[in-house]
């Protein structure tokens, strides 16, 4: 099945209408405009491209950007060369930011967290890695060690992003939660890693039940049924990571800019906020009643 540009180009189109002017007044009233030239390519384009290479299935945007510009000029009749193409999406780094954000999903009753690493280069060049120096570090997950960075991310039930935070790859996975669920009130399914007492008590005064699985040599603690059965479902969040790091567009080692990556990984979240087939509980739950 090809990419639907029309209908794409239409959804980030409508985006791009309301932000321009606003994301203009603000540089204004912070003094931060400078003169500079209408580019070749519209916003509205720059943001299509990036998006629709995460649909396309391809592992190299620029096998996909240069089989755009064979196969699909008659669409984007201005399309530049290649890299002048990656010195511009440098520049569309804040309006992908804001589009996320006007995708975050709504808080429902339960939520899931949790976090995947993002390895930004094989474990033997960690030394010599320069591109995001001072920006990754390495940490260890069940799977093994990495070098890079993390994504944490809290999910509602039906598979939309709620929340995002990025931290280098040795920060633990408890140190961002109380930043991530701020504003909401839910109870917060997570695994063994988000187990800490001083956690829950710091959630509870918020409103946030925190449920996880207990070890071994603790005593068990009496819980409602649902959320027992709700705590059996955690699983789900790790579905949706295979399902962002299928296509192996979210996560690779071929940047060379830091900027260039996180445009990037918050395209392939976009993508994945946009698409009508997330994996979903309430569709789960319609299978297995």
């Amino acid at each position: 099945m090809g990419i639907d540009y029309d209908r794409l180009f239409y959804f980030v189109d409508n985006f791009c209408k309301g932000f321009e002017p606003w994301y203009k007044k603000q540089l204004v009233s912070g003094h931060l405009m400078r003169r500079r030239r209408e580019g070749h390519l519209t916003l509205s384009e720059v943001l299509t491209i990036l998006i629709a290479y995460h649909q396309s299935g391809m592992a190299c945007f620029k096998y996909f950007y240069l089989d755009l510009c064979r196969y699909h000029r008659h669409l984007f009749p201005r399309l530049v060369h290649y890299d002048r193409f990656t010195s511009v999406i440098k520049q569309v780094f804040p309006a992908l930011i804001c589009f996320l954000k006007s995708l975050t999903g709504e808080s429902t009753e339960y939520l899931f967290i949790d976090s995947t690493p993002m390895a930004v280069c094989h474990n033997l060049r960690e030394k010599k890695h320069k591109v995001f120096k001072g920006l990754a570090a390495k940490g260890k997950t069940s799977t093994g060690w990495f070098f890079g960075l993390k994504i944490h991310l809290i999910l509602n039930t039906h598979g939309e992003i709620v929340r995002l935070a990025i931290t280098p790859g040795n920060v633990n996975d408890k140190t961002p939660v109380a930043e991530m669920v701020r504003g909401i009130t839910a109870k917060l399914i997570g695994d063994k890693g988000y187990l800490s007492q001083k956690l829950f008590s710091q959630l509870f005064e918020k409103g946030i039940t925190l449920i996880t699985k207990i070890k071994r040599n603790m005593k068990n603690i009496l819980m409602e049924t649902v959320d027992k059965l709700m705590l059996m479902k955690r699983s789900f969040i790790e579905t949706i990571f295979s399902s962002l790091k299928s296509l192996n567009t979210l996560i690779h080692h071929r940047h060379r800019n830091p900027i260039n990556a996180f445009t990037h990984l918050l395209a392939g979240l976009i993508n994945y906020q946009i698409r009508h087939d997330k994996p979903s509980l309430h569709s789960m739950l319609k299978l297995n009643p």
